[in-house]
């Protein structure tokens, strides 16, 4: 019984260092080498302040940006998640109505909402949005930021620029990450 104990726990302590200490500083050492970015945070940088991650949503609320997609967790990476109701809540049809209501008076003559605006994404911090939802908005943010038709142009310009295509070619539909474009609107259009 006691070489049987003793046998158990060097394999207990054997494996303990290997999967709970090499395996980790190993896998973490090739992520930082070979993944610099990404293993960091995928954050976005201007110089040496940083603006937040480039995955992650953040709540944009003035008039003088883009907004991102709704979040069921108010953009919370804590707390990040679907709302789980179904098609046929009242709770989300509610929600949905108010944001149409919302979007309708932000942006008056607009009948067509893309859906991705009306509706939360799983994570509820989707940092991206569709060329479509940008165009959506964007006399809202000209609006709101004085542009000229000039400066107008070079916005549509801006948003063409920021649109991400599909990873490989194929997965996943064009977007554009709403951080990098308002910091690129700030650059360019001032604060």
């Amino acid at each position: 019984m006691l070489k049987l104990l003793s046998t158990s726990s060097r394999t207990l302590l054997l494996l303990t260092v290997v999967s709970g200490i090499l395996y980790p500083l190993i896998v973490t050492g090739f992520a930082e080498r070979l993944f610099p970015h990404q293993s960091g945070g995928s954050l976005v940088r201007s110089g040496t302040a940083v603006h937040g991650s480039e995955l992650l949503a953040q709540k944009f609320t003035k008039n003088e940006y883009f907004w991102p997609r709704p979040s069921a967790s108010d953009y919370s990476a804590v707390a990040s998640g679907a709302s789980n109701a179904s098609a046929t809540s009242s709770s989300l049809k509610e929600k949905v109505l108010e944001r149409k209501k919302f979007l309708s008076e932000k942006h008056p003559g607009r009948t067509e909402i893309p859906a991705e605006l009306l509706f939360a994404s799983g994570s509820g911090l989707d940092p991206h949005i569709s060329p479509t939802s940008a165009f959506f908005q964007l006399e809202r943010v000209a609006n709101a930021r004085k542009l000229d038709p000039e400066q107008i142009q070079k916005l549509k310009d801006r948003i063409g620029a920021a649109v991400e295509k599909p990873n490989f070619g194929f997965i996943g539909e064009n977007r554009i990450n709403v951080l990098r474009l308002n910091l690129k609107l700030d650059s360019e259009f001032g604060k």
